[in-house]
């Protein structure tokens, strides 16, 4: 039987399908060999056009005294929504992309510092104006010699644990905002609960000798299409939003109970009511494609394995059951089934070691980049999430000095204020 079976594929199946190929190879050839080197030359173009940037980062420096709320930060947001090609010329011939900023937090043996990195230096002067009308009393500065550069990666040196974040549901829905935690109302700085203070006490725990880097990398969000180098066009999360608000709706439906009239009335529970709410909210602010990178390492006398669940943790503070928060998407490690079967099957060990050694290296040098929306690793091991202003200002403020007391938080010690008016010309 299994022999005729054979004889029945080789005698009449492969003749057929050698026809249909000799026929078809000639007419789709061209196109195949046509969209590779579409593909090979948009993606060269882009990459020679951000080589040509002149890159930026600046470290922010904050007074005692904060007085303003996330909200501010908010505002400033919104500048960094920049597009990247006008028409299809820019788009094509010139490889222009989109600007693409970096919000880092960087504890060194404690310290915890503020950095904005820019894609393009020429929005240096727009980063800093907007951060001094939201802060007049911060200080910024342009570091001229990157802090990354100061680490190289050497695993014999150095322990590390690394990973990106995602989202745990799909994008529309909002994480728990400084909205939620009431910081968008007038209150006491005693009363007030910032999120962002366990993320900073976490960073400012840290010994000598150990570092924690944090990255938000964010880019404006928009339909991809044609100028994006897709074939078809991308989701619009405003879109997306409706689909899921008529979601929540239609399961708040119930029937009215009489069998001579029935019909169905909505009939929300608080829970949905809140989510609701929450997703219109977030349909009025601006999105963006986001990205959020960590990375913590030390020398091996130093490494503390206890801080890769802090590390971790540092962003639960920012989920909601019905609504959306943060996970691990990757991580320098590999599955727990992985390592049941190397440990059963010894041989295994070698392949997981590489694998873990390769996962650390990119992401290492990922950060260093601040590489993820474009190559050498554009959408390395996960895809970009969307996150709005408000959520943006809720992971990455100010916080005031009464509500954050991290003593390890570097602030300037005196208080900028206007010259009297009545100086001696």
């Amino acid at each position: 039987m299994l022999q005729i079976f054979l004889n029945s594929i080789t005698t009449g199946l492969f003749p057929d399908v050698y026809k249909v190929l000799v026929v078809v190879l000639p007419v789709v050839m061209p196109f195949l060999l046509l969209y590779a080197f579409w593909v090979i030359r948009f993606r060269y173009i882009q990459m020679r056009y951000i080589e040509k940037q002149k890159k930026c980062l600046l470290e922010i420096k904050l007074p005692k005294e904060i007085t303003k709320s996330p909200a501010a930060m908010e505002i400033f947001f919104s500048y960094m929504s920049q597009g990247g090609a006008g028409g299809y010329a820019e788009a094509f011939l010139d490889g222009r992309t989109r600007p693409w900023f970096s919000c880092e937090l960087v504890s060194k043996g404690g310290e915890v510092h503020f950095y904005i990195w820019c894609s393009q230096v020429k929005f240096k002067t727009i980063i800093e104006s907007q951060l001094y009308a939201q802060y007049p009393n911060i200080e910024v500065y342009e570091v001229k010699d990157d802090y990354t550069k100061d680490f190289s990666f050497d695993l014999n040196k150095y322990s590390m644990y690394a990973l990106q974040y995602t989202l745990t549901k799909p994008d529309p829905f909002p994480i728990k905002t400084y909205i939620d935690y009431g910081l968008d109302k007038d209150q006491k700085d005693e009363y007030k609960i910032d999120p962002m203070t366990a993320v900073l006490e976490f960073l400012g725990s840290l010994k000598a000798g150990e570092n924690a880097w944090i990255q938000i990398l964010v880019r404006k969000h928009e339909k991809e299409g044609w100028k994006h180098g897709k074939f078809r066009e991308g989701k619009d999360l405003k879109e997306e939003i409706k689909v899921e608000v008529k979601k929540v709706r239609e399961s708040t439906m119930q029937d009215s109970g009489d069998d001579e009239s029935k019909f169905k009335f909505p009939n929300p529970t608080k829970g949905q009511n809140e989510v609701i709410a929450a997703l219109e909210r977030s349909g009025t602010k601006i999105p963006f494609d986001c990205m959020i990178r960590s990375i913590y390492f030390a020398e091996s006398s130093s490494f503390n394995p206890s801080n890769i669940g802090g590390i971790i943790g540092s962003m639960r503070q920012y989920g909601s059951n019905s609504l959306n928060g943060f996970r691990p998407a990757k991580t320098t490690d590999v599955s727990d089934t992985y390592h049941d079967f190397a440990r059963v099957l010894p041989f295994l060990n070698k392949y997981m070691n590489k694998e873990i050694y390769d996962l650390k290296k990119d992401m290492f040098h990922a950060y260093k980049l601040r590489s993820f929306f474009e190559y050498p690793y554009k959408n390395y091991e996960c895809k970009p999430f969307v996150l709005t202003t408000e959520e943006l200002a809720t992971i990455f403020h100010f916080p005031s000095g009464m509500v954050s007391q991290t003593p390890t938080l570097k602030r300037v010690a005196s208080k900028k204020s206007e010259a009297p008016s009545n100086l001696p010309l």
